[in-house]
């Protein structure tokens, strides 16, 4: 495996719960006789590991949610490998809602397809709706929702089976109260043992991190 998925000191492979080398991604733009290929990813690869946050930074349109979606298999590389061990969750960067269900009705589906049971789903549902602070609107339709709601429930539907979480511009539209608390639940799920990969344009707080993985030209590397 290239540079970027170096190990953190200590750690071993028994730790890694995600490994990606070598991915690369092409895609044709414009068309005949104009038409090129526009290389958004070439070689690039990151490793994750129970117990630590990683943040992957990049400039808009450097290739994040294209790197992302190829981890989570929503999108296929034209080369690479990931080698996945357990279960993710995944929080797009635009939320994937139905706007005519409820909170609640969010939930049960969700839950459904995690293979939850119905008391599992009840009370991570429970205890998502305090730690984000919007159980009030549990009988609320998406479509009704503000940014800052749907956010939230955005982020707790990734968070539903408690997972290793990859988690793309999670606090786009969290208001402050609520970045406090999305890092206070990110800081448990590292202290439990699950790792989870932040995506961002930019990281203000280098600190939270404990590795951060540039993506620039394609490639990815340690910063």
């Amino acid at each position: 495996m290239d540079t970027i998925g170096n190990l953190p000191a200590g750690s071993s492979p028994a730790d890694l719960v995600l490994t990606a080398s070598g991915i690369s991604k092409t895609y044709r733009q414009g068309v005949w006789p104009f038409r090129r290929r526009h290389h958004v990813l070439d070689g690039a690869g990151l490793s994750l590991n129970r117990g630590e946050i990683v943040g992957l930074v990049g400039e808009n349109g450097s290739g994040k949610s294209t790197l992302m979606q190829i981890l989570v298999g929503a999108l296929s590389a034209d080369a690479g490998s990931v080698e996945l061990h357990g279960s993710m969750g995944y929080c797009p960067q635009r939320p994937v809602v139905f706007e005519r269900l409820t909170c609640d009705e969010h939930f049960e589906l969700f839950g459904v397809a995690y293979g939850l049971t119905r008391e599992e789903r009840r009370a991570a549902q429970a205890r998502l709706y305090e730690d984000l602070d919007f159980a009030r609107y549990a009988d609320e339709r998406a479509d009704r929702l503000s940014g800052g709601t749907l956010a939230k429930l955005n982020l707790a539907l990734a968070l539903l089976p408690d997972p290793m979480v990859l988690l793309d511009e999670p606090y786009a539209g969290f208001d402050w109260d609520t970045y406090l608390r999305f890092w206070g639940m990110v800081g448990r799920s590292r202290e439990s043992g699950r790792a989870v990969l932040v995506i961002s344009h930019f990281i203000a707080d280098e600190e939270r991190f404990d590795r951060i993985i540039e993506l620039r030209e394609g490639k990815t590397a340690p910063r």
